[in-house]
């Protein structure tokens, strides 16, 4: 079939309205999700929620109990936070950064006109800014450029007087001096991160072990299932384990599609992350999930998911490798997108919030109905997970689908808000208690 046949057909077979029916959501999330069997179909579900942003006054929703407002606007895709121990913000506004051998092909095409609706295809501004709350009324009314010129930073970490920034490629290490407004003198690259050419999920996070020895720093994969051959993914869908001092890594856990966010449960110890599944086997796989993360541990991708179900798209098979995958702790629903992730230790919301994770999920663009575009709670007991995930802040889809906002990261700030970054909406959300000021 020739390409101006092929062209006509795909946007009929887009933007075609189709009744669908797919799993009633509790059934989608928990510790033992319904898993359909695949979906697999010509053309894949594309379901954007085109970007239009908060008219003046508007907010998210809150859960009944909360409130919210807002603590920092007029950002530049603002999509990561980390609070330091003096109650200044910090935030990531980042976007990819350029792929030369990116988006070649007609689905590539499609893919990229969808990213543009949704407003994921801004460039760039490669800058964390710190955002300072002085008067202690809940929004920020100083800002200053604390890092610029990074090449998409995503994660930050602070260990001592050391700043570690995630970029895109590489591990930076900057001086930090408390109460500084902005960060002076060159960056040391730690260490190189898998990037280059493709870099198809080129978010990085990073967090530090309890005695700062230890850097955790996400990469996500370079492919949906491994289509760009296995070459291409080397040390990638994993978390890698940064010893700074020696300036090298390992790989701590793979078969991580796409992990984004990382948090430490303060009972047991154990490091946690968000990952997002692959995508075009139907509207209810892969589910997204909520995992712990073992030492060495290997959790499926690409060639099954949630443990030993097999995907038959990957060649060759590797039956040796699905035979050890780990089922991951819980699901969140397919194509939420999970991104940021926060334990609950020192909030001062409701009692129903003490323990537990906190999860932005930014949404969904290829399924129908949405999913996602909200974020959730999901409480722990024991160090576990335990019970249906609440949803905290949402709203974030009008009544005509139109993508007011996008969640992204969260964070506790040194209040005991929520703190949630909006790109779509270049926001940072404050989430408190209804019954507290905003002070």
């Amino acid at each position: 079939m020739r390409i101006a046949y092929v062209i006509p057909l795909l946007c009929l077979s887009l933007t075609a309205c189709v009744d669908r029916t797919v799993a009633p959501a509790r059934e989608t999330v928990g510790t033992q999700p319904a898993l359909p069997a695949p979906d697999r179909s010509l053309v894949p579900t594309i379901k954007i929620a085109p970007a239009v942003g908060w008219s003046d006054g508007a907010t998210p929703q809150p859960a009944a109990g909360l409130a919210v407002d807002a603590f920092a606007t007029g950002l530049d895709h603002p999509r990561w936070l980390h609070v330091l121990p003096n109650g200044d913000v910090l935030v990531a506004e980042t976007n990819a950064p350029p792929k030369a051998d990116a988006n070649k092909g007609i689905k590539a095409w499609f893919k990229k006109r969808a990213m543009k609706k949704a407003g994921a295809a801004v460039p760039s501004a490669n800058r964390i800014t710190l955002l300072r709350d002085a008067d202690g009324d809940g929004r920020a009314e100083q800002r200053s450029v604390f890092v610029a010129d990074v090449n998409s930073p995503f994660g930050m970490a602070l260990v001592g007087d050391a700043f570690y920034v995630a970029a895109s490629d590489a591990l930076l290490r900057y001086r930090y001096r408390d109460g500084a407004t902005a960060l002076g003198g060159q960056a040391e690259r730690i260490v190189e991160l898998p990037a280059g050419r493709l870099n198809h999920h080129w978010t990085k996070n990073v967090i530090a072990s309890a005695d700062g020895r230890r850097l955790y720093v996400t990469v996500g994969s370079n492919s949906n299932v491994a289509e760009n051959g296995m070459d291409k993914e080397t040390d990638r869908a994993a978390i890698l384990e940064v010893d700074p001092d020696a300036r090298r890594y390992r790989v701590f856990a793979s078969g991580l599609r796409n992990p984004n966010g990382l948090a430490w449960e303060p009972a047991t110890g154990t490091l946690w992350t968000v990952v997002n599944e692959r995508d075009e086997l139907g509207d209810d796989l892969v589910p997204d999930y909520l995992t712990s993360v073992r030492d060495g541990g290997f959790y499926g991708w690409p060639y099954s998911y949630f443990g030993s179900h097999v995907d038959t798209r990957v060649k060759p098979p590797r039956p040796d490798l699905v035979a050890r995958a780990i089922v991951p702790d819980y699901a969140l629903g397919a194509h939420v997108a999970a991104l940021g992730l926060v334990h609950s230790a020192g909030n001062r919301l409701p009692s129903r919030y003490r323990e537990g994770m906190f999860i932005g999920e930014h949404g969904s663009w290829n399924r129908k109905p949405p999913s996602g575009y909200k974020v959730v709670f999901v409480a722990f007991s024991n160090g576990r997970p335990d019970g249906q995930p609440q949803d905290v802040l949402t709203g974030f889809l009008d009544a005509k689908g139109n993508a007011r906002g996008r969640p992204v990261g969260v964070a506790i700030d040194r209040g005991g808000a929520l703190l949630v970054a909006d790109d779509v909406g270049n926001a940072v959300w404050r989430v408190r208690a209804a019954e507290q000021s905003p002070h």
